[in-house]
């Protein structure tokens, strides 16, 4: 099976969040898929608790080895097919590129964001439960 997954569910495994484990299990033997907008959307994330204080620059280098652990397949998406999305749904293009992943390779998104979780099913995105 092949799942298209979100910067929450990457940072939710690397930063070893409560969810870990329960997503970990939920992928085990799927081949795992994001556009390439995921690997500045893992730094923009790190960045930011990093600015807020939840994260200590010398923690940044152990994550990202975990990060560059996870087998993630970068996938192309239309820039103009997320922007579209976008404009449908009133979602940021971030959020876009990844439906629009979704939509064009017909596989279902498995993400902790419920703002996500809804414009996926307005789109008619298959969303695995977490």
């Amino acid at each position: 099976m092949r799942i298209v997954v979100d910067t929450s569910v990457i940072i939710a495994v690397i930063a070893g969040e409560s969810e870990k484990e329960l997503l970990i299990r939920r992928t085990v033997g799927a081949e795992l898929m994001a556009p390439e907008s995921l690997y500045w959307e893992v730094g923009n994330a790190l960045s930011a608790q990093m600015k807020r204080g939840r994260l200590l620059r010398a923690q940044v280098p152990v994550l990202l080895r975990a990060y560059n652990q996870i087998p993630v397949q970068f996938v192309e998406v239309s820039l103009e097919a997320a922007l579209e999305i976008a404009g449908d749904l009133g979602t940021y293009a971030y959020d876009a590129y990844m439906l629009a992943a979704a939509l064009k390779y017909r596989v279902p998104l498995l993400t902790l964001d419920r703002g996500l979780v809804a414009a996926a099913e307005r789109a008619g995105v298959d969303v695995l439960e977490v």
